[in-house]
C-alpha cells in the first residue's frame, strides 16, 4: 500500500517542473536512486522517492534512464498491486508504448474513474492517463470504453470542480473522435453553473458540439434521388400532411398528377410537377427533406396553418414554404458550421446545444414560424424573397450571440427582434459608426468623396463605350429581337444597331444609327418612359424597374431600353447622366463610392492605427513678443 503522501505524486501526469535538485546530479545515478528508493520497505523513503519521481519524470534524459531500468514496470506493478493510483507521465515521451500496459492496470484506472467517492485529484490524473491511451491506439480505445461507463464520465461534468470537468471533457472528446458514427450517438446534459467556463473546457465544449452536428453533413451533401421511393414518399407526405384531400386512389392518373401539381405549388415548390428538382442543390440536399419532414411531424397544427394561411394570399404576396424552408435549412447549416471540421483553438459555442437532442430540426421549427411572422411585417412580395431572409439570417445571429441556455429563450428572443427592432438596431449601428469617426477623418472623408466620384464616373463611361446588349421588346411583348448600344470613344456619339443572337461585341462601324449626345434633351425612367406609358397596365414591377429612355431633338423622338439587370440599369443610367451633366443617382453608386471610401480611409489611416485622433486642431501656440531672432550674415562674416 502507497503512503498517505500519494497525492504530489499524481502530479506527475501534470507537472511540467524539471527538479533542480537532481541537476547536479549524474542523471544516470539519479535514476538508480529513486529506483531503488520506490521499491524500499521503508514507507517514508519509498513516498520520498515518488515525490522527488514526479519532479524529473518529465525530463526526457531522466525518463530515457529510468525505463532502461524497467522503472515504468515496476510503477505498473504498484498500481496493480495497491489500492492507489500511480500516474505515468513517463510514458508521454514516446519512449515506451502505452500497448505494454496490462488490461489489469487499465482496469485499475478506470475503476478510479468510476469511483463514487475518491480524491478529485486521483481521479483527474486517471482521466487524464485513460485520455492519453484513447488517443494513442484503437485497441486501448476499446478497452477504455468498455471499462469507463458513459453515465460516470457525464457525472463528472456536473461537478463544481472545474478540473475534473475538464479533464473529463478531455477524455469524452478523445472517444467521440476515436468512435466510428455509431459510437458517437452521446446525450449530453451539461448543468449551467453561475462559474464561467475556463477557455479549455470552452474549448472541449465547441469540439463536442462540433463533432455531433457534424453528423448531418452526409445528409446535407447528399442530393434528393427522384428514384429512391423513401425520399418519394416523405415529399408526398409533406403533401398529404398539409391537405385533406380526397382519396386519390379513385382519381385518374391524370386527374391526380394535376392535384399533386397544384399542391405542390400551394407548398411553395418552384418546380410542381417535379418537387424532388427543388432538392438537388446540395447543402442543403436532404437535410431540407428532413427538417420540413420533421416539422410537419413533430408540430402538424403549425404546420397546417403556415401552409393554409399563405396559399390563400395573392401569388405574389405568398410566403413559399417549400423555398423558405430549404433557404432557411441553408442559413442555419451555415451558422452552426455543419460540416466544418472544428478549429484547434474554437471556443464559441452555443448552450442551447447541451439542452436539445436535435437542435438544427428544433431551430428549424421555431425559425420557419419566424419568416412567416417577418414576411407580413415586411409585407414581402416574391420579389423581396432575398431581402426576408437576410432579415431572418440577422435575426437567427444576434439571438444565438446572446447565448440562450434553453429553445424557450431563443423563441422569445427572437421573435422579440421583430423587424422594425432590426431596423432601429441597423440605424443605432450605423450612426454609431459615423460618430465614431473624429471630425478630422470626416473632414477627410468630404475631401476624398470629389476624387472618387470621378473614378466612377470614369468607369461608368468607359463602360458605355464597352456597350451593352439589349433584347427588343415589341407590341406583343414578345422578345424577338436583340439590338446593341454603345458610346464612342471621344464620348460624343450613341452608336447603335440590330445584330444577330450570336453577337458578343459589334464593332462600333457596324452599328449603322446615331445620336450625338448634344442632341440628347432628357434621360426618362421607370413609368416616364415612352414605351411603357404605351403598355400601361401589362408592365411588371420588374420592367418598371429595368426600363429607361433618352429622348433627342424634340420629344416624340425617343430611345428605349429595358437593362437585362439591376445593375446594368444601374451603369447606363449613371452613365447617360455623367454625359447630361448631372450626378450619378443610383444604388450601386452609392455603394461603390462608400466601399472606395472606407478603403481609402483606411489606407491613408494606416500608419495611425492604435493611434488617437484629438476632435479638434491643437491650439496655434502666439506669436513671439519680438522677431529679433533672425541671423545676420553680414555680422558674422566680419
Amino acid at each position: 500500500m502507497l503512503c498517505s503522501l500519494h497525492n504530489p505524486l499524481l502530479a506527475v501526469c501534470v507537472c511540467v517542473c524539471v527538479c533542480k535538485l537532481c541537476r547536479p546530479i549524474a542523471i544516470g545515478r539519479c535514476a538508480e536512486d529513486l529506483y531503488k528508493g520506490i521499491q524500499s520497505s521503508d514507507s517514508g523513503v519509498r513516498c520520498d522517492s515518488l515525490k522527488q519521481l514526479a519532479c524529473v519524470s518529465t525530463d526526457v534524459t531522466f525518463a530515457q534512464e529510468f525505463i532502461s531500468r524497467d522503472g515504468h514496470s515496476l510503477l505498473v506493478k504498484i498500481v496493480e498491486d495497491a489500492d492507489e493510483s500511480v500516474p505515468f507521465s513517463l510514458m508521454d515521451h514516446g519512449i515506451v508504448s502505452w500497448e505494454n500496459l496490462s488490461a489489469v492496470f487499465i482496469k485499475k484506472i478506470a475503476n478510479f474513474v468510476n469511483a463514487k467517492v475518491l480524491d478529485a485529484s486521483i481521479q483527474q490524473v486517471s482521466l487524464a492517463i485513460l485520455e492519453s491511451m484513447v488517443l494513442s491506439s484503437s485497441s486501448l480505445f476499446q478497452q477504455v470504453k468498455q471499462e469507463v461507463t458513459l453515465e460516470r464520465l457525464l457525472s463528472h461534468l456536473q461537478v463544481t470542480n472545474q478540473q475534473i470537468q475538464t479533464k473529463a471533457m478531455a477524455l469524452l472528446m478523445a472517444l467521440l473522435q476515436t468512435a466510428g458514427d455509431a459510437d458517437r450517438q452521446v446525450r449530453m446534459n451539461i448543468i449551467h453553473s453561475s462559474a464561467s467556463v475556463g477557455d479549455e473546457m470552452a474549448h472541449y465544449l465547441y469540439v463536442l458540439q462540433s463533432v455531433t452536428l457534424n453528423h448531418l453533413e452526409p445528409r446535407m451533401r447528399m442530393p434528393l434521388d427522384s428514384y429512391n421511393q423513401d425520399q418519394r414518399e416523405i415529399l408526398h407526405g409533406l403533401r398529404q400532411a398539409a391537405f385533406e384531400t380526397e382519396s386519390e386512389n379513385s382519381l385518374s392518373h391524370e386527374r391526380r398528377r394535376s392535384l399533386c401539381a397544384k399542391e405542390f405549388k400551394k407548398l411553395g415548390f418552384s418546380n410542381n410537377s417535379n418537387p424532388g428538382q427543388d432538392l438537388l442543390r446540395a447543402p442543403p440536399g436532404l437535410l431540407a427533406l428532413d427538417t420540413m419532414a420533421y416539422f410537419a411531424s413533430r408540430y402538424p397544427d403549425a404546420y397546417s396553418r403556415f401552409v393554409l394561411e399563405n396559399s390563400s394570399r395573392e401569388d405574389k404576396h405568398e410566403c413559399p414554404f417549400a423555398r423558405s424552408s430549404i433557404q432557411l435549412t441553408l442559413i442555419l447549416c451555415e451558422i452552426l458550421r455543419i460540416g466544418e471540421p472544428p478549429s484547434e483553438t474554437g471556443s464559441n459555442y452555443h448552450p442551447i446545444f447541451f439542452s436539445q437532442d436535435r437542435l438544427l430540426e428544433e431551430l428549424f421549427c421555431v425559425c420557419i414560424q419566424l419568416i412567416n411572422k417577418t414576411w407580413k411585417e415586411m409585407r414581402a412580395t416574391q420579389e423581396d424573397f432575398d431581402k426576408v431572409m437576410q432579415v431572418v439570417r440577422e435575426q437567427i445571429t444576434r439571438t444565438l450571440s446572446s447565448k440562450p441556455t434553453s429553445l424557450e429563450l431563443f423563441k422569445n428572443k427572437v421573435n422579440a427582434l421583430n423587424y422594425s427592432e432590426i431596423l432601429k438596431l441597423r440605424q443605432t449601428e450605423r450612426l454609431h459608426q459615423e460618430e465614431t469617426l473624429a471630425p478630422p477623418v470626416l473632414e477627410l472623408k468630404e475631401r476624398l468623396k470629389p476624387e472618387l466620384l470621378e473614378l466612377i464616373r470614369q468607369q461608368r463611361l468607359n463602360r458605355l463605350c464597352q456597350g451593352t446588349l439589349f433584347r427588343k421588346i415589341s407590341s406583343r411583348r414578345r422578345q424577338d429581337k436583340l439590338w446593341y448600344c454603345r458610346l464612342s470613344p471621344n464620348h460624343k456619339v450613341l452608336h447603335f444597331g440590330d445584330v444577330e443572337e450570336d453577337t458578343e461585341t459589334p464593332p462600333i462601324e457596324s452599328l449603322q444609327e446615331k445620336i450625338p449626345v448634344a442632341d440628347i434633351k432628357a434621360l426618362l425612367t421607370g413609368k416616364d418612359c415612352p414605351h411603357m406609358k404605351e403598355n400601361k397596365g401589362k408592365q411588371t414591377k420588374e420592367g418598371l424597374d429595368l426600363a429607361f429612355s433618352i429622348t433627342y431633338d424634340v420629344e416624340e423622338y425617343s430611345l428605349n431600353f429595358i437593362a437585362s439587370s439591376r445593375t446594368d440599369f444601374c451603369l447606363w443610367t449613371d452613365g447617360l447622366s455623367v454625359l447630361l451633366g448631372r450626378d450619378m443617382s443610383s444604388e450601386c453608386m452609392r455603394s461603390e463610392l462608400d466601399i472606395l471610401l472606407s478603403m481609402e480611409i483606411k489606407l491613408r489611416l494606416l500608419d495611425l492605427e492604435n493611434v488617437p485622433i484629438p476632435d479638434c486642431a491643437p491650439p496655434v501656440p502666439k506669436p513671439p513678443s519680438n522677431f529679433n531672432f533672425c541671423y545676420d550674415l553680414s555680422q558674422a562674416e566680419q
